[in-house]
């Protein structure tokens, strides 16, 4: 089988692109991704904002050490420094040494001046593309949802203008209308999309009451809202189109190519069930291709999305009824006790 796909202009051995987290910032473990299969890497993202939080708590201790007697301070003071992107950028381009196949940055800056800034400084490093990671948290009830919009799109024309390397935006569903913005986006020159932003959310321990934020890993149940919109989307757009969240089997991988994706990214299915099961994945999908006699992706990639089915209501159907018209269905796998 030929299990081979292009992505963000990269040429990539399969479809299967390891997501930003904590997994990849470890040198042996890169090399062991690498070694199962994975056809590319997202590195962790460089979040300007824990850099400013980073100053601040460089700032406070400084102040604190200010304030005793010098005999006092003068053994132990730190020299804390500005805290900035060069240690991140630094352990970046070791990875980009590291691995043979494409290495991805990950950016999430705050002021326009530093998405172009970092996003060039992050090209110098040799890296063979960049994953801009675009979210907004509600967080003003006077801030509406145009202004965002229009400032992520002004974000992604500078960065596009700026760097030479592909640039894929990753993108949240939170939007009034996302296809409305994958397509400006798309105008704008974005190479890829990837679906979706995996946002952590709080949750209050009522024995503390306090708030915590417990692990986030995905469930496979949640790959169909990037399965709905990898299948609107097929055909729409010259960008490609990445699935994320909830993709832990070779079966899924499927599922999102005949939907219409381009590829997927995982992260979850390796902290559950390890480096490996990229391989293990690989198979899957190859027996599920030679049992259908399909020699590459391109032999069946968007055979299910809405450009393909006659059906009209299949991607467009958000409610449920459907179901409620088959009601009784439902008690045949789920019995009333």
């Amino acid at each position: 089988m030929d299990l081979s796909v292009k992505y963000m202009g990269l040429e990539l051995k399969n479809p299967i692109i390891v997501g930003a987290s904590n997994l990849v910032t470890d040198l042996d473990v890169l090399k062991k991704l690498e070694d199962a299969g994975a056809a590319a890497i997202v590195y962790k993202s460089l979040f300007e904002e824990q850099i400013h939080l980073e100053n601040l708590e460089n700032y406070s201790a400084e102040e604190d050490y200010a304030t005793r007697h010098a005999e006092m301070a003068s053994p132990i003071y730190p020299d804390m420094g500005e805290a900035g992107p060069e240690h991140f950028l630094g352990n970046l381009r070791k990875a980009k040494e590291t691995l043979g196949i494409p290495l991805i940055a990950s950016l999430n800056a705050v002021y326009d001046e530093t998405w172009v800034e970092y996003a060039q400084k992050m090209q110098e490093t040799g890296v063979d593309g960049l994953e801009v990671n675009f979210y907004a948290i509600p967080k003003e009830l006077h801030i509406d949802g145009r202004s965002i919009l229009t400032e992520q799109l002004d974000i992604l024309g500078k960065v596009k203008e700026s760097v030479n390397i592909p640039v894929a935006v990753k993108l949240s569903p939170y939007y009034t209308n996302i296809l409305y913005t994958i397509g400006e986006m798309d105008k704008l020159g974005a190479d890829a999309f990837v679906l979706f932003n995996r946002l952590f959310q709080p949750e209050i321990d009522i024995d503390l009451e306090e708030h915590y934020f417990p692990y986030n890993l995905s469930t496979q149940n949640d790959n169909r809202l990037a399965l709905r919109f990898a299948g609107l989307l097929f055909g729409q757009v010259k960008a490609d189109v990445c699935a994320n969240n909830g993709i832990y089997t070779g079966e899924d991988v499927i599922s999102m190519i005949l939907a219409g994706a381009d590829a997927v990214q995982i992260v979850s299915t390796l902290y559950k069930n390890g480096v490996d099961q990229i391989s293990i994945m690989l198979k899957e999908m190859e027996a599920w291709m030679k049992k259908k006699n399909y020699e590459k992706f391109d032999d069946f990639r968007g055979k299910l999305s809405k450009k393909e089915l006659k059906d009209p209501f299949t991607y467009k159907r958000a409610q449920y009824v459907d179901i409620l018209m088959h009601s009784n269905e439902i008690f045949k796998k789920y019995p009333l006790i």
